[in-house]
């Protein structure tokens, strides 16, 4: 059922410009784009430990895997990172041809974490998007899982670690108390709290879901239109 891993990634891009979307006309864009990208980093760091030592085997018996280089020199290295980097790490591109990162699955991260950055950043009105978000995020999920795209332990590890670490750092950025490092504060012992203070130490409590438009021309041109009562 290649098929599947072709639906649950475009899925994804779905998810992700949605999210880009949302960033782009967010008021405190760089607020919420800066967390993004930590938690990616934080993420995906994690996820190239798991899958360096732990390897197993491709669980499609059609997807193909480029064969094994006998002579591996940092000019080959540096070409096959650029490969999978100007596909996004999809495989419906054709640029992610490398079998072994399962543990975790990269596909259900993205999928998780784009339907988080929607119900925590979008207007609390907006149940319809929510949902659709929640959904998007499942179905995408089930066709990994259809295509034998990720073996279940890695969805299960990915959808584990992508929940608990946004809902840890939320928690601790919606809270002033735990900005400060403690001996009663136990969430402050996390190994990424560090750079977490940094980044969120110009930041007093929950990030408002406001939203304008990023380019200043439209707004002064609204704003200088007459309004109905005059």
């Amino acid at each position: 059922m290649d098929w599947a891993l072709n639906v649950s990634e475009i899925l994804i891009m779905i998810g992700v410009n949605s999210c880009i979307i949302l960033i782009i006309f967010h008021k405190h864009r760089f607020i919420v784009m800066r967390r993004v990208f930590l938690l990616m980093a934080l993420l995906y760091l994690m996820r190239s430990v798991t899958m360096y030592v732990t390897v197993l085997p491709v669980p499609s018996t059609t997807y193909y895997c480029s064969p094994k280089s006998n002579s591996t020199t940092p000019l080959l290295i540096a070409k096959r990172v650029f490969q999978l980097l100007s596909g996004f790490g999809l495989s419906i591109n054709g640029k992610h041809t490398f079998c072994g990162d399962y543990i975790y699955s990269g596909h259900t991260v993205m999928l998780v974490l784009a339907y988080l950055i929607i119900s925590e950043y979008s207007p609390k009105r907006f149940y319809a998007i929510h949902w659709a978000a929640w959904l998007n995020a499942l179905v995408g999920i089930i066709m990994v899982l259809l295509a034998h795209g990720h073996y279940t332990i890695d969805v299960l590890i990915a959808y584990y670690v992508t929940t608990r670490l946004f809902w840890t750092y939320h928690t601790l950025a919606n809270n002033q108390m735990l900005l400060k490092q403690s001996s009663n504060n136990y969430l402050s012992r996390e190994w990424w709290f560090m750079y977490f203070r940094y980044f969120e130490k110009n930041i007093r409590g929950p990030v408002p879901r406001q939203y304008d438009c990023p380019i200043s021309w439209p707004r002064r041109f609204f704003s200088k239109l007459p309004s109905r009562e005059s």
